[in-house]
């Protein structure tokens, strides 16, 4: 696909508006429908497109799978260590209040948080299962060569 011009400019003009399109959702998600895991997973979806127009070996010049593995451990590591700082300041898990002394700003930098480390997550398994998928395949390929398999 590196060579048709027609795939190349969609995908050089939607990465970006995909890739922006994940952040509103991450964001905007306390607000509105959505949050982490929709986000996660529009985010990965625009790596995968890179991914499929430029070759996998440069989508892992930009998220190398080592930064797959330690963001998905990031990510729920932050859900998890919002949860327990609840329990630890006298709540329960995932007790937002305890957080900060106005109600509503630590019920709001709770989900923040626990929502962005969901959203980190779910892209980084989601780009990683792809991209391990995606190296079988090559791995099969190269093996099979000539050996008229389709």
């Amino acid at each position: 696909m590196r060579n048709n011009l027609i795939i190349l400019l969609a995908a050089r003009i939607l990465i970006p508006l995909i890739i922006l399109f994940a952040l509103y959702v991450q964001f905007h998600g306390d607000y509105s429908p959505g949050g982490g895991f929709q986000a996660g997973v529009i985010f990965a979806a625009g790596w995968i497109l890179f991914a499929l127009v430029y070759g996998l070996d440069r989508a892992l010049e930009v998220i190398p799978l080592a930064w797959m593995y330690r963001l998905m451990a990031m990510g729920a590591l932050l859900y998890a260590a919002v949860g327990l700082a609840g329990v630890a300041l006298g709540g329960r898990f995932l007790d937002f209040y305890p957080l900060l002394a106005d109600p509503q700003s630590a019920q709001q930098a709770g989900i923040m948080l626990v929502e962005f480390g969901v959203g980190v997550t779910v892209a980084s398994v989601m780009m990683l299962v792809f991209a391990l998928f995606a190296r079988r395949k090559g791995d099969w390929d190269d093996a099979n060569a000539g050996q008229g398999e389709p």
